[in-house]
């Protein structure tokens, strides 16, 4: 119970209704929406052990393949989306056939199975990333993904917290309203 400086006591001091229409709402974001940013793994994550260690540098560095060729999702839709075995057996049917990374590719191949790649960047639910209006936009994969060629385990490169993408979006005179990201 609270009292006064006198030492009488007043009862319990309970916030009033407006009081409680504001600050409950604004808990209740603050708690399941950044427990959920912090459970994706907004604040760099440590590394996923994929099933199969993907080579970014050589097939970006070496053999200079552009993001989109295996991403092909990235300038026609939200999702960049990773490569099916059958796209990765176009060249590994006769390219390297010898490593053991690719024959656990030629494996999956060989019995019809996908790989079950983990995502390594995923966005709350509330948030609508469209990948193609950035490629379209001019934005090179590197701004928000680092440079993955030079990764051995691809990692979060940049804090992509609301706060980035909105000082992005000001800064390069892109939407800012609510509903340009979030649904």
């Amino acid at each position: 119970m609270a009292t006064t400086a006198g030492g009488r006591k007043l009862g319990r001091v309970m916030p009033t209704g407006r009081v409680l229409a504001i600050i409950v709402p604004f808990i209740v974001l603050l708690v399941v929406g950044g427990g959920t940013w912090y459970l994706y793994g907004a604040l760099n994550p440590p590394p996923k052990q994929q099933p199969i260690a993907f080579p970014h540098p050589v097939h970006v560095e070496t053999l200079q393949l552009d993001c989109q060729f295996c991403h092909r999702g990235a300038a026609i839709g939200p999702a960049a989306t990773v490569p099916a075995v059958e796209q990765c057996m176009f060249c590994h049917k006769v390219a390297v056939t010898d490593r053991p990374e690719v024959q656990k590719l030629r494996a999956a191949w060989e019995k019809k199975e996908p790989i079950d790649w983990l995502r390594v960047y995923r966005m709350p639910d509330t948030v609508r990333f469209v990948h193609e209006a950035h490629i379209q936009a001019g934005f090179d994969c590197a701004v928000c993904h680092g440079n993955v060629g030079q990764q051995q385990v691809v990692q979060h490169a940049r804090d992509l917290r609301m706060g980035d993408c909105v000082t992005c979006h000001r800064v390069n005179e892109a939407p800012t309203d609510c509903t340009t990201c979030h649904y």
